[in-house]
C-alpha cells in the first residue's frame, strides 16, 4: 500500500478463447492492479505530514498569543498574520508533498486535489491560529467528518495496461495526424 492513492490498472485483453468466457470473467484477471478501496482512499486523502507541520507551527503561535494577548507580534508582526501566512504555506505545501511522495502508478495529482481541499478543514480541526475567532470544536468534527465521509467516494479513473509495442504503434499512429492538424 503506497503513500498516495493508486489508480487501477485494467487489463489488457487481446486473447479470445472459446467457451471459457465464463471461467475468464470469474477470474481475477492478470495483470491488473486493484485500486484502493473507499476507506484507504479515506485515510490517504488526509494531508498527516503537512498537518505535523501545522501543529507544531501553530503550537509556537498559540504560546505567543497567549502570552502577548490580541496584540502579540513577533519580530514586528502580528501573531494572527502569520498564522494566516502559515495556513496558506501550508495548503502550498500540500500538492508539493504528493509531487514529492509519488511512485508510478499513483493517482497523485487527483491525490494532491483532495489533500489540498482538506487541509484548512484539518487544520481547523486541530485549532489553527489563524482560525482563533471563528473556531468551533463540534463544528470542526463535522466539517472534518463530512469531508472525509465524501472524499472517499472520490476515485481516480483507471489506466488501461498496454504493451510495450502498442505503445509505439499508438505514438506512431498520432504523428501524422498530429503533423496534419497542424499543417
Amino acid at each position: 500500500m503506497g503513500r498516495l492513492v493508486r489508480k487501477p490498472q485494467l487489463p489488457n485483453f487481446e486473447l479470445h478463447f472459446e467457451g471459457l468466457e465464463d471461467v475468464i470473467a470469474s477470474a481475477p484477471p492478470a495483470g491488473a492492479v486493484a485500486a484502493d478501496n473507499y476507506l484507504e482512499r479515506m485515510v490517504k486523502y488526509i494531508p498527516r505530514e503537512v498537518i505535523g507541520f501545522s501543529m507544531l507551527i501553530n503550537a509556537i503561535l498559540e504560546q505567543a498569543l497567549q502570552s502577548g494577548g490580541n496584540a502579540a507580534a513577533m519580530a514586528g508582526f502580528p501573531v494572527t498574520g502569520i498564522a494566516a501566512w502559515a495556513l496558506i504555506v501550508g495548503c502550498a505545501l500540500t500538492p508539493l508533498f504528493c509531487w514529492y511522495m509519488r511512485e508510478d502508478g499513483d493517482a497523485w495529482v487527483l491525490n494532491a486535489a483532495v489533500s489540498t481541499v482538506a487541509y484548512p478543514f484539518w487544520a481547523y480541526l486541530m485549532g489553527a491560529v489563524a482560525f482563533t475567532k471563528y473556531h468551533d470544536g463540534n463544528l470542526a468534527v463535522i466539517l472534518v467528518l463530512t469531508f472525509m465521509v465524501v472524499s472517499g467516494l472520490v476515485s481516480p479513473l483507471p489506466r488501461q495496461a498496454k504493451a510495450r509495442g502498442q505503445r509505439e504503434v499508438a505514438t506512431n499512429e498520432r504523428s501524422p495526424r498530429l503533423v496534419e492538424a497542424l499543417a
